[in-house]
């Protein structure tokens, strides 16, 4: 006897924990993390530390966006399982990177190349990678306006520069300039435009002059890329190299290379005091400068020796009228291709162009937060900043997300244009009411839920005391809404924003009341032929039992268990009572103390809802009524 109770208490142990799993993977599957993870936890206190219940439960705090608790799953299934898919490799580096152990990511980093060297994700990227290479022709999320500039002309106009309401451009258009063999355009000279402020659309921009640059007398010399330092007194640009008697320096091959030089602002307007940087040198090209929000670094490109690729970007210190020695940004930034017309906006994000990385064609314009974080990545900005042709020289104004960058694409008016944006997210509405599906009558205080294709939660709120509810969404998104409310069955539904910026999406979340009167009604609850073992499914629905007894502390219930006429009285009498203690048990599994379940008795088919009693001929559909089990309300004081 005493033996046999032992395996009968293992055996019930054992199909809870499988119950148990399986709950919680339809917990998992239908988006309700939170309860999921604690089945999972619990699975796991129990003995079972899979890798399917460890990256599971990763998954749920994950998705919740609790990476603190996710690494440490993620951590064990990949200490204990070798060959664990490597997506929880790159979810652990995620979440490693998002608590700043950069370190610890780095080294996960280079297992997970080893493994997905041709991962998208990963630093040696595959330029035949269609699926990225489709990303950066859509940028979806995000509504960008752009515009080919009216005052665009037949040559070169590019690298906008914008300060005090002025615009600063390079343009080839004065044709009084000799003309410059490498595109049979006129020399570039500096211009400088009127931009009338916009609210919601892009500036316009009017009145292009050729601006004063003293000590430049000859038409055969290049100037262009401007930046100009906060209190608008000093210049840097570039030029072509001149010596002191102003005319052009050629080295060894009878090329002029690029230098920087520095302006000072006249009071009548003009530019003078023009002098060049120490650190230019006559047979490479320094160019492209920037400078940093502070105006304490210079950025700019060069392609002297000691460098990653053709040109890198590098940066020197000022120190009042001196400079530090340069120093390249590193591989983080540089490549062997060319990096160009670096750009630091108010917010300290780094833009750039290259050909050195993943691209849609010829120079892309690229951003990354290096300047602030020394692990972070370069991004590409995808279309409609870049297209199959050469696009750089942006600009933009990280407090309003308007700006400038140039091109050749296919659509202009010269050999180079500049073309103004503006970029706002591109956002959508979901709005709705919460019901109660039995009453109509709005549900207060419910909980709602925006969940991505990727099964994450980005938006949660409570609706209103009339029931209502609004969230803001991506445009050009598949989303499941989720409503939840204590005492009620939760209500999913899918919802797919368009592109347009302001539309509204109505998703109304009828909630299923589980207490009805004095009972807890759930679904029904089935049991395999002539068994009274819990199934998932079934465990599944008793999990409505768990969640309103803890929302109602002092709730005490009875559990009637009850069959259909069909088979012997006697026999489905033992064998509902049998499935109404197993029902019991399930409960207790989950933390309900006994004394909270009166009784628990099953009474086969002695207590019939319908005339379907023996030798009466009914369908299946009314046999179904009468198999039920029954969660009756004793107590409920608060």
């Amino acid at each position: 006897m005493k033996t046999k109770i032992i395996f009968t208490f293992i055996a019930l142990s054992s199909t809870l924990l499988f119950s148990q799993k399986k709950v919680a993977d339809i917990f998992f599957e239908n988006y309700s993390y939170v309860k999921a993870a604690e089945l999972y936890e619990e699975t796991v206190k129990k003995g079972d530390s899979s890798e399917h219940v460890l990256t599971r439960l990763g998954d749920s705090y994950y998705n919740n966006s609790d990476t603190e608790s996710a690494a440490i799953w993620y951590k064990l299934a990949l200490n204990k399982y070798k060959k664990v898919n490597p997506e929880y490799i790159y979810k652990y580096i995620q979440t490693q990177r998002s608590l700043g152990n950069y370190e610890e990511a780095d080294n996960w980093l280079v297992k997970f190349k080893t493994i997905q060297n041709d991962d998208r994700r990963a630093d040696e990227l595959d330029g035949s990678n269609i699926a990225l290479y489709e990303s950066l022709k859509s940028k979806q999320g995000v509504e960008v306006k752009i515009k080919n500039l009216d005052i665009n002309s037949k040559y070169s106009d590019f690298g906008a520069f914008v300060y005090n309401n002025n615009m600063y451009f390079a343009s080839a258009r004065n044709t009084d300039n000799e003309i410059y063999k490498w595109n049979n355009e006129p020399y570039l000279d500096i211009y400088s435009a009127e931009v009338s402020n916009s609210e919601n659309n892009i500036d316009s921009i009017s009145n292009p002059t050729s601006i004063n640059i003293k000590e430049k007398d000859r038409d055969d010399v290049h100037e262009a890329s401007v930046a100009i330092t906060n209190d608008g007194n000093t210049m840097y640009f570039t030029r072509d190299n001149v010596n002191k008697k102003n005319k052009p320096v050629y080295d060894k091959k009878g090329t002029s290379h690029l230098k920087i030089y520095k302006a000072t602002k006249a009071q009548d307007g003009s530019w003078d005091q023009v002098v060049e940087l120490p650190f230019n040198d006559d047979i490479y090209s320094t160019g492209h400068p920037t400078l940093s929000p502070d105006n304490k670094i210079l950025y700019f490109v060069s392609d002297r020796e000691g460098g990653f690729g053709q040109t890198d970007i590098y940066q020197v210190a000022i120190r009042g009228d001196s400079y530090d020695a340069p120093v390249n940004l590193g591989p983080k930034v540089n490549t062997e291709g060319r990096e160009m017309f670096p750009f630091v906006a108010k917010d300290s994000t780094l833009y750039f162009s290259s050909d050195g990385y993943l691209n849609l064609g010829l120079l892309d314009i690229f951003k990354t937060n290096i300047l602030k974080d020394e692990e972070a990545e370069v991004e590409n900005m995808g279309a409609p900043y870049n297209s199959g042709f050469d696009d750089f020289a942006y600009f933009v104004d990280s407090d309003t997300q308007k700006g400038y960058f140039s091109s050749n694409r296919a659509d202009g008016k010269g050999g180079d244009d500049i073309y103004g944006f503006t970029a706002q997210p591109c956002k959508q509405m979901i709005t709705g009411t919460v019901r109660d599906s039995k009453l109509l009558t709005p549900i207060p205080m419910a909980t709602v839920q925006l969940i991505d294709e990727s099964g994450k939660i980005v938006k949660e709120v409570t609706s209103d005391e009339n029931g209502l509810y609004e969230m803001e969404a991506d445009c050009s998104q598949k989303y499941k809404v989720l409503g939840m409310k204590a005492d009620y069955k939760d209500d999913l539904q899918d919802v797919e924003t368009t592109d347009v910026t302001g539309e509204e999406h109505v998703v109304d979340l009828n909630l299923i009341p589980l207490i009805n009167d004095n009972e807890i009604v759930i679904n029904p609850i089935f049991f395999d032929f002539d068994k009274w073992g819990i199934r998932a499914d079934a465990a599944y629905e008793l999990e409505n039992i768990v969640s309103v007894m803890r929302a109602h502390p002092n709730m005490v219930i009875k559990i009637e268990s009850h069959t259909d006429s069909r088979g012997g009285d006697n026999y489905n009498l033992k064998l509902s009572d049998r499935r109404a203690k197993s029902t019991q048990e399930y409960l207790y599994s989950r933390g309900i103390s006994n004394e909270r379940i009166e009784s628990a008795i099953g009474y086969g088919e002695t207590r019939l809802v319908n005339k379907c009693s023996n030798g009466v001929k009914c369908t299946a559909e009314e046999h179904q009524e009468n198999r039920r089990s029954k969660f009756i309300i004793l107590k409920d004081s608060e």
